[in-house]
């Protein structure tokens, strides 16, 4: 719920600007695929901290946690600084390698080079809510992220529309708002882990106290779930690149249909952060009977939420499309791209914890690194490349193809989770 709630922030963005207008929409959407880069990422970051923490959790060991969120923290604040450069100095050829529609640049150009400005802070408060999770306090971040939404949605209502005196600023006010949420959300978690929390107690004293021997540990275990989730960020880019280069409306479209697949993900994302705590403070703990017992009482978790959320998204598919002012063509191509996903979803809410979740919680990160690579980069997006350049065939084909690694992963992680091969033991002696 705290990751929905989070990615919520940018979703009202994009269902406020589609009131406003669909190029504020889909210049709003394409510049969200930047975020999601950064988004995916950090989370990669933060996957290698929990997963690391979790074990030390398991045997109530608290100093190795804080010496691991160092390191995490100035790895996803160098990330995030640099993601930010780029954006502030070359936004116009950042948002060209995604899509050629002169119109969407120039109102991407004016939402990027204000909100990038939350990249860092984002980071910073991700991070934080991390190596709190690690440790079983999870409230907190859903309650922060609940009211930053409340504040990123009135803000937009004020500021998109120019309401209570406020002048109208379409796009930019959108960017502003979600800026502000971040900086809310950011102070919230501060004070809280500063002030309230009684199991980690950080301070600003253990961001500053990174040791080599953590740094390798992070690199070893840490480093192919930020590649993973690097690689996989860099696969949507150019996901939405292929669609982008197939009309205004395809964008558009796919706009509405990635920000829903994109809420899946979240979900997915989601029952993964749980999965690597579970896993990964029963294998601290030392009892592998309960850690076969989770991976395959949460399998079947997976498969109900993927059910679930398809069975919504079909009931509530014209619904969703009405939340937009699209065009007839736009919204006609929309509800074929959501019946792909109502399938694909499904795969999504198996997989993608079963994988990020049950495997690498046990401490095999590098098998979910080279399965992504081998499935993005060898299988979709060289078919999905040639369907819609060189075959030419219907733009809800491609689509399909996109996303048919959703589908193909299932096959993979049914039998590297029930195998139990992926347990690993990521602590060390001396920190006790």
């Amino acid at each position: 719920m705290q990751n929905l709630i989070a990615f919520s922030v940018n979703l009202a963005d994009s269902i406020m600007l589609g009131s406003y207008s669909e190029i504020a929409l889909s210049g709003a959407a394409v510049c969200n695929q930047i975020q999601f880069l950064l988004q995916v990422c950090v989370n990669g970051i933060v996957t290698g901290l929990v997963v690391i923490s979790a074990q030390y959790w398991g045997k109530k060991q608290t100093k190795p946690i804080k010496k691991t969120f160092a390191v995490a923290f100035w790895f996803a604040v160098t990330v995030s600084v640099a993601l930010t450069v780029l954006c502030l100095f070359v936004p116009d050829g950042i948002l060209r390698l995604i899509t050629n529609e002169e119109a969407v640049i120039a109102q991407g150009v004016e939402y990027l080079k204000i909100v990038c400005c939350s990249y860092v802070i984002f980071a910073i408060t991700t991070v934080l809510l991390g190596a709190l999770r690690s440790v079983e306090t999870v409230k907190v971040g859903f309650w922060v992220s609940f009211l930053a939404l409340f504040v990123n949605v009135g803000l937009n209502y004020l500021l998109i529309y120019g309401k209570a005196g406020f002048s109208a600023m379409g796009i930019k006010g959108a960017a502003l708002a979600t800026l502000l949420a971040r900086v809310f959300e950011l102070a919230a978690v501060s004070v809280y882990a500063a002030l309230i929390d009684k199991k980690l107690k950080l301070r600003i004293k253990d961001i500053f106290s990174v040791e080599k021997s953590y740094i390798l540990d992070f690199k070893k275990t840490g480093l192919p779930t930020v590649l993973s989730g690097t690689s996989w960020g860099i696969a949507m880019g150019v996901q939405g690149a292929i669609l982008g280069r197939l009309g205004a409306s395809t964008i558009a479209a796919s706009s509405i249909a990635t920000t829903i697949f994109q809420v899946a993900v979240v979900v997915a994302g989601g029952s993964a952060n749980a999965s690597n705590i579970i896993i990964g403070k029963a294998v601290g703990e030392g009892d592998l009977s309960k850690v076969k017992q989770y991976a395959k009482t949460m399998q079947v978790l997976f498969l109900g939420i993927g059910l679930g959320t398809s069975a919504l998204l079909l009931a509530g598919k014209a619904f969703v499309i009405d939340l937009y002012n699209a065009s007839a063509e736009t919204a006609a191509l929309t509800g074929s791209f959501i019946l792909v996903l109502c399938v694909t979803v499904i795969g999504t809410a198996y997989q993608m914890p079963s994988l990020t979740g049950i495997v690498a919680g046990g401490g095999d990160t590098k098998f979910v690194l080279f399965n992504d690579i081998i499935f993005m980069w060898m299988m979709v997006l060289p078919l999905s490349a040639i369907s819609a350049f060189i075959l030419k065939l219907p733009v809800v084909v491609t689509f399909a193809l996109l996303k048919s690694d959703q589908i193909a992963k299932c096959f993979v992680a049914v039998v590297k989770v029930n195998r139990f091969g992926w347990i690993r033991i990521l602590t060390r002696k001396e920190a006790a």
